[in-house]
């Protein structure tokens, strides 16, 4: 696979899309040039989604709708007000004026014609900030580890950006809720610990023996951006 292809693969379009009408259909399109969809197929479902994860690219097809696309819009970007929304309209049913929308295509045309425009659409070329063995895209959300990448929901990414600024130091709990949930409130770890182990996924070989990690129970944790000898002891076996 080329080296465009595996940076088209990273990409992940919020596709929007009524199945029930009979519409051209452009998402097996771009599932073959690599692009990972997700398919709703109302707007109430993306405003759900974009609630937990952050895509590349919107792409609302207005025409499956039968309508502007307007007040589907609208909602998307009270939810995601800069991320790129891609409309394809139908010339029944052209887009408003103020559409809060990034561009308009309007049917007919070809895929061709869509893949170029998305392209555009989407953002450069990778970014990459490593600290050790761990690189990190921030404007995509992705982390790459070994050869392996995994995307980051927001508030993983917030966390991960704390250990990478302070690799080797011990980071107390009320430190990390401070940074990255913007509380003074360490009452109750759990949902801290949940999310270390989402970024142990991401990291680990084995998340149960993690080498980046480390757990200092009682006071917080502490990252080891080359990874910890596989035979160094850990403080908590699960977060």
């Amino acid at each position: 696979m080329s080296a465009k292809k595996k940076q088209e693969a990273a990409y992940q379009i919020l596709w929007i899309e009524n199945r029930r009408v009979k519409v051209p259909d452009f998402a097996s399109a771009l599932r073959k040039r690599g692009h990972d969809l997700h398919e709703v197929s109302s707007g109430k479902a993306a405003q759900e989604w974009l609630h937990t994860f952050t895509p590349d690219l919107i792409v609302l097809y207005a025409a499956s709708f039968g309508t502007s696309g307007y007040r589907i819009a609208q909602g998307l970007r009270s939810v995601a007000p800069t991320l790129p929304v891609l409309l394809i309209a139908s010339p029944e049913a052209p887009p408003k004026a103020n559409a809060p929308v990034s561009y308009t295509l309007t049917l007919p045309f070809t895929a061709r014609k869509l893949l170029n425009r998305i392209h555009r659409l989407l953002p450069g070329e990778a970014q990459w900030h490593r600290v050790g063995a761990v690189a990190l895209d921030e404007r995509r959300r992705v982390v790459r580890c070994h050869g392996r990448e995994h995307r980051l929901t927001p508030r993983m990414l917030r966390l991960l950006k704390v250990f990478m600024a302070r690799p080797h130091q011990v980071i107390p709990y009320r430190d990390l809720f401070r940074e990255v949930w913007e509380t003074t409130y360490i009452g109750d770890i759990r949902t801290l610990q949940v999310h270390v182990a989402w970024l142990r996924r991401a990291l680990e070989d084995n998340p149960r023996q993690p080498r980046f990690l480390e757990t200092l129970r009682g006071i917080g944790y502490r990252f080891h951006p080359d990874g910890r000898p596989a035979s160094a002891p850990e403080g908590e076996a699960a977060a």
